[in-house]
Parts: C-alpha cells; sequence; structure tokens
C-alpha cells in the first residue's frame, strides 16, 4: 500500500488498534499488519511518535510492564481518546462515501 495513503489517518489507525485492550509498540505494529491483511507496514519511526503524540494529548496512556522479562511500554486508550475514535470513525465513514461516490462507476454513466 502507499505510504502517503496513510498520511492522516495514523492517528484513527493507531487508537482502533488499542480499542481492544493495552499494547506495547511492536504488539501495535504487529496489529496494523494482522488486521490490514500484510497490507499495511507502518515503519517503528512513523508508529512510536504518533503514540508518544497521542498520549502528550490525552487520547492515550502508558506504563512500563515486564514483558517476558523486558521492559516495555504499554499504551492504553483514554476516555478522551475513545471519544476521538468514535469522530475518527464518523469522519472516515463521510469521506469514504464520498470519495466512492464520485469513483463510482454510476457517477461515469451519469455524465
Amino acid at each position: 500500500m502507499n505510504p502517503d495513503a496513510l498520511r492522516g489517518h495514523m492517528d484513527a489507525l493507531l487508537l482502533s488498534v488499542l480499542e481492544a485492550g493495552p499494547l506495547h509498540g511492536y504488539a501495535i505494529i504487529e496489529a496494523l499488519q494482522q488486521r490490514s491483511g500484510g497490507a499495511l507496514s507502518v515503519p517503528t519511526g512513523t508508529v512510536y511518535p504518533a503514540l508518544r503524540r497521542l498520549e502528550r494529548i490525552g487520547f492515550l496512556s502508558s506504563e512500563w510492564v515486564t514483558v517476558g522479562g523486558r521492559k516495555r511500554r504499554t499504551y492504553r486508550l483514554t476516555d478522551s481518546g475513545r471519544k476521538q475514535l468514535e469522530g475518527e470513525r464518523s469522519a472516515w465513514r463521510e469521506f469514504a462515501s464520498v470519495i466512492g461516490s464520485v469513483l463510482s462507476t454510476e457517477a461515469t454513466k451519469a455524465d
């Protein structure tokens, strides 16, 4: 998938993956790849700064936990993060509907 296609949607993707429960950074990257059927391969250099930014604005909280003997920062969705995710989903549905209408073969037949 073209990385430019993700521009502007990374926050929604990260919030959505964390909706099910807390995950550490690498598990978030794996979940994105799994939920996309392998189409999304997001570099750590994109994910970690976005996670820190989402935490700074209050959509995520984090804590250090030990997993398999290794300390990892685990992120979880906050209440305001859940509200933001609802807004992101609504905006996405509207966007997809508008773009779908423009790209549909029915639109070209009407011309």
